[in-house]
């Protein structure tokens, strides 16, 4: 989850949608970091887990329609400010492929605020494809790790 827009209000209002919509959550820290691939002001991006019998693709929908919900387009540019950002990273052990996108997402391995929250939530979960645990994929990261920590809790 990332927004660089309204972010503490955003990220809120995202987590009560989803605990509406999912039920009980584990939730990350919350990180600030710079804008990728684009001029802008910084994100506040955490990770969060839920538990479903629904489908990946069920799941990719609800986000899309939380992601609608809080002004976000979906026609536009890819790397853009964004009110939210909501991808699903993983689904189950299992490598899969849910709308055109792979899952494991590669982000994991790419941007350390996605692969730091997510390590930090679920340290001894295992990379699908990789096995290997996400303490240890975080620990040997290659990135650069330009995160700070911020001071955001959701009850």
């Amino acid at each position: 989850m990332g927004t660089n827009l309204d972010r503490e209000a955003n990220l809120r209002s995202a987590i009560a949608a989803l605990r509406t919509r999912f039920g009980a959550l584990e939730i990350s820290p919350v990180y600030e970091s710079a804008a990728q691939g684009f001029d802008g002001e910084p994100f506040y991006n955490l990770v969060v887990a839920l538990r479903t019998d629904e489908s990946a693709a069920a799941v990719t929908a609800a986000l899309k329609q939380i992601e609608r919900a809080h002004g976000r387009e979906s026609r536009g540019p890819k790397f853009a400010p964004r009110s939210l950002d909501l991808d699903l990273l993983t689904y189950g052990d299992n490598p899969l492929e849910v709308d055109g996108v792979h899952l494991p997402r590669a982000d994991i391995l790419r941007y350390a605020f996605v692969l730091r929250p997510l390590a930090e939530l679920a340290p001894e979960g295992r990379h699908p494809r990789l096995g290997t645990s996400y303490r240890t994929l975080w620990e040997t990261f290659a990135g650069t790790d330009d995160l700070t920590p911020v001071a955001i809790t959701f009850d």
